[in-house]
């Protein structure tokens, strides 16, 4: 089985200090047997000044929490 990878923009989620962070448009590679997702460093660098830098959000989402119990 031959692994074939994409270039995409995915959305790349985190949880910082017990919220979820939500960054679009990631510049990805993608298997498209697998779904896998890889990142170059300096996106993901680029992705945690964005996180922890003093940007202001596009936008808020608010989202349920469940519990697998």
């Amino acid at each position: 089985m031959t692994e074939t990878f994409k270039d995409e923009l995915v959305t790349y989620t985190l949880e910082v200090e017990g919220r979820l962070v939500m960054i679009e448009n990631v510049p990805a590679r993608v298997c498209q047997e697998t779904g896998e997702q890889m990142f170059a460093p300096d996106t993901v660098e680029h992705v945690y000044k964005l996180v922890w830098g003093q940007a202001e959000p596009k936008r808020i989402v608010q989202t349920p929490v469940y519990e697998y119990a």
